[in-house]
């Protein structure tokens, strides 16, 4: 018998969806990116992190995140390339379980500081706020 997959912790869902080519592919084809599969791509090549943060940051093993994000890249090139559609949509996932609290990762856009988290206070903006005031 078969694990039960993990869901993955996201911060957010995506504000946007759904894309389009301009010419599409004949046949309609589409490609359906995951909720989880689109924030591995945010937190590695939007936020920065490395595999290993990503997985810690969505709760799941740095093999799953290299997995995740490879398949992404994958539908997000035949995007590019092929001009197929591309949806965000579906998965098991959980949002984010600190709600407008602060949780302890930086790369969470939520992050309200406090945090004695392990990433970078750099990217959290009430830090920047903070160093901000006690410069002045």
């Amino acid at each position: 018998m078969a694990r039960p997959e993990k869901s993955k912790r996201v911060c957010v869902a995506p504000s946007y969806n759904k894309f389009f080519s301009d010419s599409p592919v004949e046949g309609g084809e589409e490609e359906i990116l995951t909720i989880e599969q689109f924030e591995t791509v945010r937190l590695i090549d939007f936020v920065g992190l490395t595999q290993e943060q990503c997985a810690a940051q969505m709760n799941v093993a740095r093999t799953t995140v290299q997995r995740m994000y490879t398949e992404a890249r994958k539908k997000i090139a035949c995007f590019l390339i092929k001009g197929c559609s591309l949806s965000i949509d579906g998965g098991n996932y959980r949002i984010c379980e600190h709600g407008e609290r602060c949780c302890r990762n930086a790369a969470c856009p939520r992050m309200t500081c406090g945090c004695d988290g392990e990433f970078d206070h750099a990217l959290c903006e009430s830090y920047q706020s903070l160093m901000n005031i006690s410069s002045t």
